[in-house]
């Protein structure tokens, strides 16, 4: 039986023993659409691993030569557009395209367009209905500006019309991937800010967070907006949930999100944590293989400290920023660290951390 982690594996080429590591080690992978050895391989070691491909909802990439592509429409087919001689690029309101600001080769695509959204759909469904993967990442399900759009810009006023446009795009492939029997796990942006947006767009298999609990290593979110996220641990369907660390797998933010994600999501779905970007590695620590089991408790918590209690093992979770409030936990016994030592009867969590013990055998 293997751990909750998710292997999010869409940077570099892949490396030599990283297959079989991730066979051993992940409950999910997120792999480029083009590496499908890499899925069947991995299919054939873990048949119950989840293993999805990454496609773009928001825009094509002018660098890629294809045949096979990140984003759901090629450069030269949104070059193409309908055939009317209308293109798919989204412009200014000058008539210039937008190619996204700290990302070069990515151009901004009119999502709105209900051609551009049926041409997305029959492609990426006609790719993976064959395909060893079990279905999409859909990446950019955007909330905010965060590519440099300046909008108004032709045909869309405000980000309210980009997140409309965006939420027919994911219903109209949800649904046709899921006649296809494949699934779609969108990269949900900012969905504690629209109530009933995660549960929407992940309807259809599952739904990713790429920023779980804060922004940066050192840009953790608040107790309440932290509080606002949680209930994307418990789904519907397959939750992605990544932290964002320094790059160190030893970095305190893999135990606090990772508490937080059993506590909350009681071992369901998958956990990752990353610097940004990072997505070339094998990130892991050896609580990632940890089996809890069934809850012995629903989630407890007071001011902002929460912890649960777990046939396997134990979990708690302090989401306060202010360095003067510490909680207590009390701790049940039987438990051990990560190193086999027998866990304190009591501890005191510091701001913005967590615990995990396992029940010694």
């Amino acid at each position: 039986m293997t751990g909750v982690g998710a292997w999010i594996r869409y940077g570099d080429p892949l490396e030599a023993g990283q297959l079989g590591f991730a066979a051993e080690h992940y409950r999910v992978a997120i792999l480029q659409p083009w590496e499908t050895d890499a899925a069947e391989e991995l299919k054939r070691l873990r048949p119950d691993m989840t293993v999805l491909c990454y496609k773009c909802l928001s825009s094509t990439r002018s660098y890629e030569p294809g045949p096979i592509f990140t984003s759901g429409v090629s450069y030269l087919e949104a070059e193409e557009g309908s055939g009317d001689g209308a293109h798919w690029f989204a412009t200014r309101l000058d008539g210039s395209r937008i190619e996204w600001e700290r990302y070069p080769g990515h151009w901004q695509l009119r999502v709105w367009d209900r051609e551009y959204q049926r041409r997305w759909v029959e492609n990426v469904v006609q790719e993976l209905r064959e395909s060893p993967f079990d279905g999409v990442m859909a990446d950019n399900d955007v909330f905010e500006d965060y590519y440099g759009l300046r909008l108004p810009i032709d045909g869309a006023a405000d980000m309210a019309d980009v997140r409309a446009a965006l939420s027919e795009l994911v219903r109209a492939a949800g649904a046709a991937l899921n006649a296809a029997g494949k699934i779609l796990v969108p990269n949900i942006a900012e969905s504690r800010r629209e109530p009933g947006r995660w549960d929407a767009h992940s309807a259809f298999g599952g739904g990713f967070e790429e920023v779980w609990l804060g922004y940066s290593p050192v840009d953790l979110f608040d107790p309440v907006t932290a509080e606002a996220q949680l209930p994307q641990a418990a789904g519907p369907g397959l939750s992605i949930l990544r932290v964002p660390t320094d790059g160190d797998d030893r970095h305190p933010n893999f135990s606090y999100g990772l508490s937080a994600f059993w506590i909350f999501g009681g071992g369901r779905g998958a956990y990752s944590a990353t610097a940004h970007d990072d997505y070339s590695r094998t990130q892991y620590a050896p609580e990632l293989d940890w089996q809890f089991g069934s809850p012995r408790t629903e989630p407890k918590g007071k001011n902002h400290a929460w912890w649960r209690e777990f046939d396997g093992g134990f979990a708690a979770v302090n989401f306060n920023r202010d360095g003067r409030r510490r909680r207590k936990v009390r701790i049940p016994a039987g438990m051990v660290d990560a190193d086999g030592h027998p866990a304190p009867s009591t501890m005191v969590l510091p701001p913005q951390r967590g615990v995990l013990f396992r029940r010694s055998p």
